[in-house]
């Protein structure tokens, strides 16, 4: 962002005592080194503070030290033998086409009335100027706000349609590569289930929900367990079945076999019964024997 400063500026910043750059800072809520402010003086207001009348040569030259230490903005008007007025200068650099709009995005500075005028009807142009040793902004022209109002309802429409949104475009692009062949997409770039044909197709939709815990990470219950026990079973009495078929078996027998064979397998075998000891009576001769 560029701040045009002008010779009159200077001056009066000068007369009351004010840091021109600390108060553009503080008015402008930024900082100037390094950029993205930078305050800058034509070729025009600079011959402007050379002939300056009735001014001390000291005070002059305080002045042309100061536009000097702002960075300077070539107008092309040096050729000329007088410097051009303040409002045809500015004018021509910052609206150079008379397109009524600040491409360059300038600041103005300026405490000629003529000047701010000017800067008024050309859309975006911040201004900015000395009133009571005070520095103050201007509120937003007419035109500014005009401009203003018109894109925040642009926004607002191309919202509520889906156009010109860059995430919305995204989205229709990836849909227009994702997109099942036979369909058809409408402008949001969203598939409306219907085929060339004008068939309707059916959408599942993914119910999104509560996660469940890692089925890995569960024990597995007795029943379950049981289960896959006689799935198991099921699944070798099958294959048993068929090679019994095969090497030419009675299907009678073969089944008899197999049920055996997974009883003995699925029964517990029975538990061994533990033998109680018995004491031993003593017979009566002994018991006599040793009264």
């Amino acid at each position: 962002m560029l701040i045009a400063v002008d010779a009159q500026m200077i001056q009066d910043a000068d007369r009351f005592k004010m840091d021109l750059v600390r108060g553009l800072e503080r008015t402008l809520q930024g900082k100037v080194k390094p950029k993205p402010l930078a305050p800058v003086i034509t070729q025009c207001s600079i011959r402007h503070l050379y002939t300056l009348p009735l001014v001390p040569q000291p005070q002059k030259d305080a002045l042309i030290a100061i536009a000097r230490s702002l960075e300077r903005r070539r107008c092309s008007h040096h050729t000329l033998d007088k410097p051009l007025s303040t409002l045809e200068c500015l004018a021509s650099v910052i609206d150079p086409k008379n397109s009524m709009t600040n491409k360059n995005r300038y600041v103005v500075a300026s405490q000629e009335e003529e000047v701010r005028r000017h800067c008024r009807s050309v859309k975006g142009v911040p201004l900015v100027y000395v009133k009571r040793s005070v520095m103050v902004m201007e509120p937003m022209a007419e035109s500014s706000v005009g401009v203003r109002e018109g894109i925040e309802r642009g926004k607002f429409r191309s919202g509520l349609r889906g156009k010109g949104h860059v995430v919305g475009s995204k989205r229709k692009r990836e849909n227009s590569i994702d997109a099942e062949p036979g369909h058809v997409q409408d402008a949001l770039g969203v598939d409306d289930g219907k085929g060339i044909d004008g068939e309707q197709g059916r959408k599942k939709k993914k119910l999104r929900g509560p996660k469940g815990p890692n089925p890995l990470s569960i024990k597995k219950s007795k029943k379950a367990k049981e289960n896959q026990n006689q799935d198991g079973e099921q699944h070798d009495i099958a294959a048993v079945n068929t090679t019994v078929a095969e090497t030419g078996g009675s299907e009678e027998k073969s089944p008899n076999i197999i049920e055996e064979d997974t009883l003995d397998k699925t029964q517990d075998p029975p538990k061994k019964r533990r033998r109680k000891r018995k004491h031993k009576i003593a017979s009566l001769a002994d018991v006599g024997g040793k009264e």
